[in-house]
């Protein structure tokens, strides 16, 4: 045991609980309109306590348990039992520590799904994709990227998340809204982001908590951490630059939405190689991965009209695949021993591996989601009512508003009364706006 690993854990695991909520949640309630935003909270927060309940239950053990045939972990752990203060394996910090940990990247990998789906699906029906999503697709490719199974086995690198959370993520929304199909008025009549201050807000809480999902990765407080933080920040800000400088070529105006994209898009790209590349290899990855989330958001979605509501795979899906597949490219052995060289170093292998593990990715994620939803729908419908989603989904599945203003109609007013400067107003009855 490591006194100052274990710190480090657990200031990670908090800051990636506050990266989840409230940073997804209003990274993503800012963008959608103003009478969904209390949805997509809900949506985001149920992941978070269901899918941590799941793994305390059965998802952990599922994933880290004993290899079975390089398939699935055993039931070593069912319920955390034998998860206790002590450290697991090789590791300096307690097992128990590491589980909270990874329950947090299992249920925010599922909230990020949330975003494609949003205005749309019935609040029960996300309850139960939570639960089996996390369990049959999530926890099956993390076991054989992180926890023994037959991928790790084949050489891929997926340093805190490319495959395992970012593609299963993205190519999971890209599935899930495919089923549901698009929102009414879709694509000329959606409602505009309602508030950006919030998707602001959300974004940097993103920025922040990134720094403990990469960097707590590393699972102890020491040099690599160090780099991981590095090579995490220069990707997002060349992330931000290259997006802000796209619309500035194109439209004349870098907007805060596409230069706080280019951000996303950035950590998104640098999450499989931030421990496995240099600071400058990271500054590639950012830059090159708003090209082509841009085209991905901008071009690919336009092109095959699926209503991806707030870009889940246009940003991870895309973004995902391509920071897996550099990470094939720029992968430095020197700068962590227990990673391999990339294609620059002399050894085209490792992307090769890149590719087979993103594709696995890939299949897995669109198949398994395709499943889960539809014997969801052998019971019980995934879509709202054509009237429960003009309403929209706060009053119609939650009973509340957001924003709580006052109705029109005769109202009662005072104007201030200033006794200081001998100033004093009558009441006045008018007509509120």
């Amino acid at each position: 045991m490591d006194t100052g690993d274990t710190a480090w854990l657990l200031v990670s695991t908090a800051i990636v609980l506050f990266m989840f909520v409230p940073g997804l949640a209003l990274f993503y309630g800012g963008m959608v309109s103003r009478k969904n935003i209390l949805s997509i909270l809900m949506l985001n927060m149920s992941s978070l306590v269901v899918v941590s309940i799941v793994w305390v239950l059965w998802g952990h053990t599922l994933t880290f348990g004993t290899d079975l045939f390089g398939i699935i972990g055993g039931m070593d752990y069912l319920g955390f039992a034998g998860i206790g203060q002590e450290p697991l394996g090789t590791l300096t910090i307690p097992h128990v520590l590491f589980a909270v940990f990874q329950a947090l990247f299992a249920a925010i990998t599922v909230a990020l799904i949330a975003g494609a789906v949003a205005e749309r699906i019935r609040f029960s029906v996300w309850i139960l994709f939570s639960a089996a999503w996390a369990t049959f697709v999530y926890a099956p490719m993390a076991h054989w990227v992180w926890g023994g199974g037959w991928l790790s086995k084949l050489g891929g690198l997926d340093f805190a998340g490319g495959t395992v959370v970012h593609i299963l993520a993205g190519v999971g929304a890209l599935t899930a809204v495919i089923v549901l199909g698009p929102r009414k008025g879709f694509p000329g009549r959606t409602l505009p982001p309602h508030n950006l201050v919030f998707f602001f807000i959300g974004a940097m809480s993103l920025w922040f908590g990134w720094m403990g999902f990469n960097g707590g990765s590393v699972l102890a407080a020491g040099g690599l951490t160090g780099l991981v933080f590095a090579t995490t920040h220069a990707a997002a800000c060349s992330g931000a630059i290259a997006w802000a400088a796209i619309e500035w070529l194109i439209h004349k105006k870098p907007t805060l939405v596409g230069t706080v994209t280019g951000i996303i898009a950035g950590l998104i790209a640098i999450t499989p190689a931030a421990g496995y590349v240099s600071v400058l290899s990271s500054i590639l990855i950012g830059g090159s991965a708003s090209f082509v989330c841009y085209w991905g958001v901008n071009i690919l979605k336009t092109k095959f009209k699926y209503d991806d509501t707030l870009d889940v795979f246009g940003l991870h899906g895309i973004g995902g695949i391509w920071g897996a597949l550099l990470t094939g490219i720029f992968a430095d052995i020197r700068i962590n021993p227990a990673g391999n060289n990339g294609l620059l170093h002399g050894n085209p292998n490792q992307l090769l591996a890149q590719v087979l593990e993103v594709a696995i990715a890939v299949g897995w994620a669109a198949a398994g989601t395709f499943v889960v939803l539809k014997i969801i729908a052998l019971f019980t419908p995934l879509r709202v009512s054509s009237e429960e989603e003009s309403l929209g989904l706060d009053l119609s599945f939650h009973g509340e508003q957001a924003y709580n203003e006052q109705e029109s109609g005769t109202s009662e007013m005072r104007p201030p009364s200033f006794p200081a400067l001998g100033i004093e107003t009558n009441k006045v009855t008018q007509s509120a706006p």
